[in-house]
């Protein structure tokens, strides 16, 4: 929101003092606006700025604001303030060697805690929803097997993860009697954003899930890595908040050693379009000289101002073009989903797009409860077209709206409430600026090519064929990718041509929001994209595509 106010008012002119909290986290917009408020302060030397921080690195905060240029500290104009907090001493545990297997050891080190520790609940860190899920399954088993001994003391097992809905998140919080003990299974997301009291014992895997960028390959993807010396310490000190805590790390001390002190920051490992678009539209023209407080890698910023050439955002010298590039900026999306909307008049499909684009904002909206698998799958399948993911989605959004929003319809069809009630405030959120734009405002009542082309010409850069090796590579560079199997195109028979709108690595890489697609309409919608190049590359990129 900061960000985009500066785009109105570049100098804050409202505002006296500024505070930056959770600066440690280090998003993409984070350190936009970092960047930008150093700029503003040269200007303005009456703004005084506030960083909060919850890791020790403060000092690379100083360093970047203080605008002293002597060696004289009495001239510094940053300076570092500690705010003790209350918490309590955590003893910490390695392991001896390393394990196989993560998963497996944090529900042995479940078990043992709660047959030979005190009081106090257990917070069990993972990396994703799929382990999260994996783990609470075979917990809640050996909690029956625990129960069927005698064992006086109960466990309650309870996920926690981004995706999961409010009403299964809240379970977390609610208070337990004295003969149970929570278990609380979760992602990062239980690390900074969120307090969980009566959490004694933390097990800490050593992995996180984080979104990262190859420019080499142009993937965006989600990776499992090791988690850093300062996450791994957020980890720790969840359980030192109420009472004297411990942590059990799943890797051994020389493990922890060797760990990066910090998490590698967004800007250095994310997709730069999105940054390079808002910093365009607030007058920075040559964003390869921006004062970031971690310079993304040079190769990533290439990368970004061709994708955002080839959509039309920018012009031969790297100018936001007009009107296209200063609209897309305005939007707070990834450009592909803004190129999208703005093109969606044109194909007569506007109303279908709006949904799509929203619906592809949130996270899980399929709830596919434990114990409950098959009966959701088979609920779900109600929804699935045989065109792929946008199309289903498009499919679940009508019917949320036709049931006027009702909560139980969701509860009754595995969705996610909160989700869907998000999804539609986004795209009241998008149609405003459809309007603003003054997009016709039509539909195509029912016809799915217009609605598939439209998506074509905003993501025809994330398009792959199917190969005789039974995987999919990419047009762009030949990359090998899967379908991912929560798409409804995982079981049918593979499309010949497809676009996706991201990719997952686990074993493999998968895409994920998938749809068939007719190879045409790539050379139709998107010529220049393949007519840039040498001659030689130019050829073989035509050749993946005309070869049917």
């Amino acid at each position: 929101m900061l960000v985009r106010e500066m785009m109105v008012d570049p100098l804050l002119t409202k505002y006296s003092v500024i505070m930056l909290d959770e600066a440690h986290e280090r998003t993409l917009y984070t350190d936009i606006a970092i960047g930008l408020l150093k700029k503003i302060q040269k200007k303005r030397g009456d703004l005084r700025l506030i960083v909060a921080s919850a890791t020790l690195d403060a000092e690379k905060f100083r360093d970047f604001f203080n605008q002293n240029e002597t060696s004289d500290p009495a001239r510094d104009t940053c300076v570092i303030l500690t705010v003790e907090g209350r918490t309590f001493p955590v003893d910490i545990f390695y392991l001896q060697s390393p394990v196989p297997d993560y998963i497996k050891s944090t529900v042995e080190t479940v078990v043992k805690i709660h047959q030979t520790e005190g009081d106090g609940d257990i917070l069990a860190f993972l990396t994703g929803q799929e382990e999260v899920e994996t783990v609470v399954s075979m917990l809640i088993e050996q909690a029956r097997a625990l129960a069927r001994t005698g064992m006086k003391r109960h466990l309650r097992v309870l996920p926690m993860y981004a995706g999961l809905p409010s009403f299964e998140q809240m379970k977390v919080f609610e208070r337990v009697s004295r003969s149970v003990r929570k278990v609380i299974v979760a992602t990062n997301v239980a690390e900074t954003s969120i307090t969980i009291s009566g959490i004694v014992y933390v097990i800490d895997c050593g992995f996180v899930k984080l979104r990262a960028y190859n420019p080499r390959t142009a993937i965006e993807c989600l990776v499992v890595v090791p988690v850093s010396q300062a996450s791994a310490n957020q980890r720790a000190g969840r359980g030192g908040r109420s009472r004297s805590g411990k942590c059990y790390r799943l890797y051994t001390e020389e493990a922890f050693d060797q760990l990066p002190q910090s998490t590698v920051p967004e800007m250095q490992r994310s997709n730069l379009a999105p940054v390079i678009l808002q910093l365009k539209a607030l007058g920075i023209d040559n964003v390869l000289r921006f004062h970031f407080m971690s310079p993304p890698p040079a190769q990533s910023m290439v990368q970004a101002l061709e994708l955002l050439y080839a959509l039309g955002g920018l012009d031969k010298d790297c100018r936001l073009t007009e009107p296209l590039g200063m609209r897309i900026a305005e939007f707070p999306l990834n450009p592909m989903f803004a190129k999208m909307l703005l093109e969606s008049g044109n194909f007569g499909c506007s109303q279908e797009i709006l949904s799509i684009a929203a619906m592809m904002q949130i996270q899980n909206i399929f709830v596919v409860p434990p114990n409950q698998k098959s009966q959701a799958i088979r609920v779900h399948r109600k929804f699935a077209v045989e065109e792929g993911d946008h199309l289903t989605m498009l499919n679940v959004y009508e019917a949320f709206i036709k049931h006027n929003k009702n909560s139980q319809w969701c509860q009754e069809h595995f969705l996610n409430y909160k989700g869907l009630v998000r999804a539609a405030t986004v795209r009241e959120q998008l149609k405003k600026l459809l309007v603003k734009f003054q997009v016709p405002k039509k539909s195509s009542e029912g016809d799915p090519d217009p609605v598939l082309r439209c998506i074509v010409s905003g993501f025809f850069a994330n398009a792959a064929r199917f190969h005789s090796t039974g995987a999919y590579r990419t047009i762009r560079d030949d990359h090998e990718l899967h379908i991912h199997p929560a798409s409804v195109l995982y079981a049918e028979k593979p499309p010949r041509w497809v676009i996706y709108n991201e990719v997952i690595q686990t074993s493999k890489y998968y895409m994920r929001d998938v749809t068939a697609i007719e190879s045409a309409w790539l050379l139709e919608l998107a010529p220049h994209f393949y007519q840039q190049g040498t001659h030689l590359s130019l050829k073989a990129k035509r050749a993946k595509v005309q070869d049917q």
